[in-house]
């Protein structure tokens, strides 16, 4: 088997580990569906990119920040659920991506393109991903009292807008980081389905966490090395073995 050096498994596994806490967070404030909706955003600023020479993923991120402001913008404006604007922002954007590019261009950027990633490349992935995991840890409580009562956060003096805002581009951020290894199709499944596997089978929010990072770190990491030995493309493998491991945790489902 042909293993990739440990140098190049750092990025993708500091964005396994991004989405694994993001995604927690997204499963808790029922987010599932609108989560995966807004990675499509990225499409319309990566084919953008392309088009001009400039770095897709660059592109991707750029979309997805103006996506989490204008999602931001419109809850905050219309009493509209926040998945539905979502929904609306997202099938807008995925049509305008879908003019924009074709042929292998698209296939790349709705299933990603694994390359190598240059040392400042990696750098600032690196830091993205801990800036992610930072706020996510040091959020947490604001988050969860957001969710729970954002009458009672504003109470104890959370700025509920300015959270939800923060939410949004970290998850915009840790959407960016994926696009590379697993596409804007796939990369919203690297964020749900590790942490519907934590919700499944942890008992308290911390432990929904755990589960939820070393799962999305541990599929990340096995597609990575067995892709190239299956012949296989890397993102695919990778959420086929989260999906395996969700399925796998219905079966040890612990007793209420």
């Amino acid at each position: 088997m042909s293993f990739r050096p440990i140098a190049e498994l750092l990025l993708p596994l500091g964005m396994a580990a991004a989405a694994g806490l993001i995604g927690s967070i997204a499963v808790m404030r029922r987010m599932t569906l609108a989560s995966d909706a807004i990675s499509h955003v990225a499409l319309p600023g990566i084919t953008a990119a392309m088009l001009i020479g400039a770095n897709p993923v660059a592109g991707g991120f750029v979309a997805l920040v103006l996506g989490a402001m204008l999602v931001w913008s419109l809850e905050r404006k219309i009493r509209v659920p926040t998945e539905a604007i979502i929904g609306v922002v997202f099938s807008a954007a995925l049509a305008v991506g879908s003019m924009l590019a074709s042929g292998q261009d698209l296939i790349e950027a709705l299933f990603g393109a694994p390359r190598h990633a240059g040392t400042a490349e990696t750098a600032v992935g690196l830091l993205a991903a801990a800036a992610v995991i930072v706020f996510a840890l040091r959020a947490r409580s604001r988050l969860v009292v957001t969710l729970v009562s954002p009458d009672i956060a504003r109470t104890i003096g959370i700025d509920v807008s300015r959270t939800n805002l923060f939410f949004l581009l970290a998850f915009a951020l840790t959407v960016a980081l994926g696009l590379r290894y697993l596409g804007v199709l796939l990369m919203g499944s690297l964020i749900i389905i590790p942490a519907a596997t934590g919700k499944l089978l942890a008992k308290s929010l911390a432990g929904m966490r755990r589960i939820s990072v070393v799962t999305a770190m541990g599929s990340t990491l096995a597609g990575s090395l067995a892709a190239p030995a299956l012949g296989v493309e890397t993102g695919p493998l990778v959420i086929v073995i989260a999906a395996a491991c969700f399925f796998a945790g219905l079966l040890r489902r612990p007793e209420p």
